[in-house]
């Protein structure tokens, strides 16, 4: 049995709104709106708020993708014809694509796992387009240290569901105790885990940490990753004590 660790992608080991701010202003330039932080503080807002509309099956994702846009221009008063608004969501998801931005020490984290924890195989489980998540992957070298890359756009299910979790479960074909979900998100990394009876860690946590671990049952909270690292060891050494 190896050591399965589940990593969220986006404010987990990739910084998502670093390529989100740079594929804005790229789209909003070609549209001939001035970009400013304020328009992309508001469109994150916007972003999340759809996010989580669609984690909870309210909202399908050609739903969001027309409406963060359609949102934002807007409120700058310029209106777009849905088709137009998908060419700008299409044209945002490939620069974003090719504008991969690590978090600091992410890779560093990986490359001591690989060569301190030799049975540890590491996955991505991430919401989102796969082009946008393996395209961001590969232009920052994180591919080479990842196992396969689970998005929910292929599997046919999002975090937290547990059929996204089940999803993979069965395509790596281990027991549930092997597995360990690493994540930013509580309502959908750790949510997902909780569903899935999976062991979960909240990493880089931000409000009420008493308070989230008991509304979704976290396992292990990690501020830093050094601190995600001595995490991982503990939980080995104390799935391995279960195990004798």
């Amino acid at each position: 049995m190896h050591r399965n660790l589940l990593f969220d992608l986006d404010q987990t080991l990739l910084d998502f709104h670093a390529s989100e701010r740079l594929a804005l202003e790229f789209v909003m330039e070609q549209k001939g709106l001035a970009f400013s932080q304020a328009s992309f503080e508001r469109f994150k807002g916007i972003n999340k708020s759809l996010w989580l509309d669609h984690e909870k099956g309210l909202i399908t994702k050609p739903q969001l993708f027309e409406q963060r846009f359609a949102r934002l221009f807007g409120e700058l008063g310029k209106e777009f014809s849905q088709s137009e608004l998908m060419v700008i969501n299409d044209d945002f998801i490939d620069f974003m694509s090719h504008n991969g931005v690590l978090l600091d020490g992410a890779i560093e984290l990986l490359e001591k796992i690989e060569v301190n924890i030799p049975d540890a195989r590491i996955y991505i489980i991430t919401n989102g387009v796969t082009r946008n998540a393996l395209g961001r992957i590969n232009s920052t070298g994180l591919g080479e240290h990842i196992k396969k890359v689970y998005v929910s756009e292929a599997v046919g299910f999002s975090k937290p569901a547990r059929e996204f979790f089940d999803y993979v479960i069965n395509d790596i074909g281990e027991p549930r105790e092997s597995y360990l979900v690493i994540g930013d998100s509580l309502t959908s990394d750790m949510q997902g885990a909780k569903n899935a009876s999976l062991t979960s860690c909240y990493v880089f946590p931000e409000g009420d940490i008493k308070a989230a671990k008991e509304e979704y049952d976290t396992d292990y909270t990690a501020a830093s990753y050094d601190e995600l690292y001595d995490v991982i060891i503990n939980w080995i050494d104390k799935t391995n004590k279960g195990m004798r």
